[in-house]
């Protein structure tokens, strides 16, 4: 077990310091923040707008964050023979797989959180058409930025760290508390009744698109084992984009869903296919049903436990027969 905890800590210490995750962390967080500055004219649907604008960026940020986490993690290390020298200790390639997976979904989580804060604050900050921006929030959570920046800048000079996990941490810390003094300290004037106000609905639709996230890692690193990041980017791209129009095929081939009737082949595919519709309730949110989310969420969990442990059993499989020399 301590071997375990020893792989995933580092491995999620090396994704942090990677500069293209700390990029993907700001540049996510900040279009959300942007989306809710924009006057629209969507006659007064604009927080719905920017609420499904604001979760469709926390989810291309993920999957791109995932797909290439997942090949810095795995591929990577194949490639220059650390991987090679770990296995020369007493750690199987099975647990030395799952290790890095753990250290890669706490990462992925940590994108995440950061990117649903933004999303919080998008859909606190939305206003219609009859309302203005919210120049007050928006100085507080840019200010954050820059301090978080600052601090790890100042870090980096004086005592000598690293810069880019330094600048993680800090980033988390500090839109947090952004955030609670914007909730606690600033108002909105609310012009419609949902205009202003934070909707905390979007909570477990955020949590949805992280289970979509790990399920995407989970594949990602099982491609890893064979194939180098460009490689492993274009198969889970295929994964993404078949994915997302599975329920569609499976309909024309006579499926119906949840009953059947489609023929073995649609099935299989149907069934092999991740169905990432599944990990969107922004459209089940706005029709005003809250009631089920949280019982979708634990259903949706079972889900991924299910696949990303299909996944990584076949990564393994992939990893035991790889030669490293």
């Amino acid at each position: 077990m301590r071997q375990f905890l020893t792989i995933a800590a580092n491995a999620f210490m090396e994704l942090v310091r990677q500069p293209i995750f700390l990029l993907l962390m700001t540049g996510s967080v900040l279009f959300e923040i942007f989306l809710a500055v924009p006057y629209y004219f969507a006659f007064g649907d604009e927080p719905k707008l920017v609420e499904n604008s604001a979760l469709a960026v926390m989810l291309l940020a993920g999957l791109l964050g995932a797909v290439l986490s997942a090949s810095s993690s795995l591929a990577r290390e194949i490639r220059t023979g650390t991987a090679l020298a770990v296995l020369s200790k007493p750690v199987g390639r099975a647990q030395f797989l799952l290790a890095k997976y753990a250290g890669l979904a706490v990462a992925l989580s940590l994108l995440a959180y950061v990117n649903m804060v933004g999303v919080l604050l998008a859909s606190r900050m939305a206003f219609d058409a009859y309302g203005k921006t919210d120049m007050a929030a928006l100085g507080i959570f840019g200010a954050g930025v820059v301090l978080a920046y600052g601090l790890a800048g100042f870090s980096n000079f004086f005592l000598r760290r690293p810069f880019v996990s330094d600048a993680v941490f800090a980033l988390v810390l500090l839109t947090t508390l952004a955030a609670f003094a914007i909730f606690q300290f600033t108002s909105q004037m609310e012009s419609l009744g949902t205009a202003g106000q934070v909707n905390w609905n979007l909570l477990p639709a955020g949590i949805l698109i992280l289970f979509a996230l790990w399920i995407l890692a989970a594949l990602a690193l099982a491609c890893s084992t064979r194939l180098d990041t460009i490689p492993t980017l274009a198969v889970c791209t295929a994964f993404f984009l078949t994915g997302l129009v599975s329920d569609y095929f499976y309909a024309k081939a006579g499926g119906t869903i949840g009953g059947g009737g489609a023929s073995w082949w649609a099935s299989t595919l149907y069934t092999v296919l991740p169905n990432w519709q599944l990990f969107w309730l922004a459209d089940a949110i706005e029709t005003g049903k809250s009631t089920f989310q949280w019982a979708y969420v634990g259903k949706a969990f079972a889900y991924v436990v299910c696949y990303a442990g299909a996944a990584l059993a076949i990564g393994t499989a992939l990893f035991e027969e790889r030669e490293l020399s």
